[in-house]
């Protein structure tokens, strides 16, 4: 009977047995394959693992049940006993030079820690962990790590700068960052036998204020409702941890208490004319409750009250509304008497400002006045000097000067619309009668 041969690719093969001997092997490679009488084909032509650098893929022997691992790349043909474990082509783990993995051998039980970076292909018998490809932990100033021995239960934190990768039998707990106290801030710690450990930010740890709504009544019973502030200061951590589990409660608790006992001996308008006296008394009156707990007490301040019964509220309101109109009927009065003082003390200054105006304006009259006049006797001392020789007379030369003054006058006369008036003595005017004789 006539057979056609088989025609292999490159990257295919197929099983072959012979009836007569039994051995099976294997025809692979670009190639006919001719079959003999004796000779069959006990498996379909199949094709080739083409592997690539980061590929790998694991075969058993089903004769002695060995696994081989055969690395890319290259093109992978089985052994005539040999066939694929699992589905599909492995890839190879990339971890980078911060990543780790835990690998365990199912063969030995033995276990081993891969860094990074490198391509992690496992063995025959390994496989990583559940956690998979995990990161290493960077320490620093800042930054710790608690790991525990898995085989003797002993804990260790590591705190030296450095990437830290476990040991086989190590596991990480926690990653701890460095805490920061601020200068009120403080910590308490337990070591491992119990024991308190405290930390302070500084000398000072002072809290933040604690507000607790609250209502009492008056000795004339009225009820009030007051919300109040105080301010606390932690200064002894040990005592305030052995007296008390809550001191924020344990504080406002007893000074509530306090307060209450206070207000209930004062009526209504003694509280609202001193509550910040009462408050000052409720947490001074009682230092050692607070001492015995490392507490002091800064301040206890009312912020707010307000009557719990509608009646005496809507009276308490007229009497605050009351009040704060007479508080601005007088601030009004007050501006009114400030504006009216500041507009008297402006007449004031300027009417001193005025005083100073003419004694000056006298001043400067009487200097021009002195000048004028020096001015004045020093020409007519010069023109009668110049005429002491020409005229030796005194008086002649006085009368000489007044005519040329005369003369001046009539010149700035002549000059505008003024009319001057002459008596015969000012003109040296006669009359003379000539009559016939």
């Amino acid at each position: 009977i006539p057979r056609e041969a088989l025609a292999l690719k490159h990257n295919e093969y197929i099983k072959i047995q012979d009836k007569e001997s039994g051995k099976i092997w294997i025809e692979a490679g670009v190639k006919l394959v001719f079959l003999e009488p004796t000779h069959v084909a006990v498996s379909r032509v199949a094709t080739a693992w083409s592997l690539k650098a980061d590929q790998y893929v694991k075969l058993i022997d089903s004769s002695t049940g060995k696994i081989r691992v055969v690395r890319g790349e290259q093109l992978v043909f089985p052994g005539v006993t040999e066939s694929l474990v699992g589905d599909a082509i492995a890839k190879a783990m990339r971890l980078k030079a911060w990543e780790y993995c835990l690998v365990v051998d199912s063969a030995t039980g033995d276990s081993k820690i891969v860094k990074g970076p490198t391509m992690l292909f496992l063995g025959p018998s390994e496989a990583v962990t559940s956690e998979g490809k995990q990161q290493a932990v960077e320490v620093d100033q800042e930054t710790a790590v608690l790991v525990r021995n898995k085989c003797t239960g002993q804990q260790r934190l590591v705190t030296d700068p450095q990437l830290f990768y476990p040991t086989v039998d190590e596991e990480i707990l926690e990653v701890r960052k460095l805490l920061k106290l601020a200068d009120h801030e403080s910590l308490i710690c337990t070591d491992d036998k119990g024991d308190f450990r405290y930390f302070y930010g500084s000398l000072e740890k002072r809290n933040g204020p604690e507000a607790e709504p609250f209502t009492c009544r008056t000795a004339d019973n009225v009820e009030l409702l007051l919300e109040g502030t105080f301010f606390w200061e932690v200064v002894s951590l040990p005592a305030m941890m052995r007296m008390t589990g809550d001191a924020p409660g344990d504080i406002c608790n007893h000074a509530r208490s306090q307060f209450i006992q206070l207000v209930s001996k004062v009526k209504l308008q003694e509280f609202m004319d001193d509550f910040n006296g009462i408050a000052s008394r409720a947490h001074n009156d009682d230092q050692h409750f607070y001492e015995a707990r490392g507490i002091k007490i800064h301040c206890l301040e009312i912020t707010k009250y307000s009557c719990a019964d509608r009646s005496t509220a809507a009276i308490l309101e007229q009497i605050i509304q009351e009040t704060t109109n007479r508080m601005n009927r007088l601030s009004h009065q007050e501006s009114e008497n400030e504006v009216a003082v500041f507009k008297v003390n402006g007449m004031i200054e300027q009417e001193k400002m005025n005083a100073d105006l003419l004694a000056i304006q006298h001043q400067h009259s009487e200097s021009a006045a002195v000048n004028t006049g020096t001015a004045e006797a020093e020409m007519i001392r010069a023109f009668l000097a110049g005429l002491e020789k020409t005229v030796p007379d005194l008086q002649s030369r006085i009368d000489l000067w007044n005519v040329l003054r005369k003369g001046d006058a009539l010149t700035s006369i002549s000059q505008g619309n003024a009319h001057v008036y002459f008596t015969p003595k000012d003109v040296n005017l006669s009359i003379e009668n000539q009559g016939s004789t």
